[in-house]
């Protein structure tokens, strides 16, 4: 079981899990703040909530666990302890546990609603597609991922779709987005050596890695900027503001790592941490 939570990076779907259930709470907020449906109204949807979580746990596992299919001659350079490539699981039970994993995320999400189940059969493709074929383009790959990490949130917001409870997570989509767009440019110049000797045409390998450092840095600010925004349209308390602020400081010193020090290891580090300090910023103003 521990290699296949290994397989799956259960951390990372333990986050987004959570991220979905933030979405959840803010878009109950919003919806139980409407004047026409109150609170007393509308109840919170206890069952729905841990049916969100467990679709984006076992979605974004299964996302983690087919990349490492498609990716097992170049973490067999960059990542050799990955379980596949040491060879704790087998190359074809890894795609179908992901396969599985894929369907059952699916179809637990579609009983929710018909929204939250597009969303996650949406998802789940472009997962596949972007571990087959996306991942190894420049920049669309790490705008695919950044929209998979922000749409957690909307998925969360889908379970008030027909309240327009997905309207008023948005935001969060929007910030989680450009913070994860930021985060795997970084992440592909730390892996370019492995990246070029599998034939990947990545934004590092194609415009160099120092360019694609001040890109990532500039989007990695502007997410910085916006991120008083849910504080600003009244989406999150003054609790909010308090701790994003740690996150800024955490990406300014992600900014620096990767443009003054080139290092990306430890600048992927910080990004890593500035997005945990950002999510637990969401659940405290929520």
């Amino acid at each position: 079981m521990q290699t296949y939570l290994k397989l799956m990076r259960s951390g990372n779907c333990l986050m987004a899990g959570i991220a979905a259930v933030v979405g959840v709470f803010i878009a109950y907020n919003i919806v139980a703040g409407n004047p026409v449906l109150s609170s007393e109204d509308i109840a919170f949807p206890m069952l729905e909530s841990l049916k969100v979580f467990l679709v984006v746990f076992f979605v974004t596992g299964a996302g983690n666990a087919i990349n490492d299919y498609f990716d097992v001659d170049i973490d067999r350079v960059n990542k050799p302890e990955r379980p596949i490539p040491s060879g704790e699981i087998g190359l074809r039970t890894a795609l179908y546990f992901s396969l599985a994993l894929f369907a059952v995320g699916t179809i637990l999400a579609a009983s929710i609603n018909m929204i939250c189940g597009a969303i996650a059969l949406v998802n789940s493709v472009l997962l596949i597609y972007y571990a087959s074929t996306l991942k190894r383009t420049a920049l669309l790959g790490n705008v695919a991922v950044g929209y998979l990490t922000g749409s957690t949130f909307l998925f969360g917001g889908a379970v008030f779709f027909e309240n327009g409870g997905i309207n008023g997570v948005f935001v969060l989509f929007l910030l989680a987005t450009l913070a994860t767009i930021a985060r795997e440019i970084v992440k592909d110049i730390e892996d370019i050596e492995g990246d070029r000797e599998d034939g990947a045409r990545t934004l590092p390998i194609m415009i160099g890695a120092k360019k694609a450092a001040y890109l990532a840095s500039a989007i990695g600010l502007v997410a910085v900027l916006a991120s008083p925004l849910p504080y600003l349209q009244s989406l999150m308390s003054i609790r909010y503001l308090v701790i994003v602020a740690i996150a800024d400081i955490l990406f300014a010193v992600a900014v620096y790592e990767i443009l003054g020090k080139e290092n990306p290891a430890r600048s992927s580090k910080m990004f890593k941490m500035a997005m945990a300090f950002a999510l637990i910023s969401f659940i405290a103003g929520a």
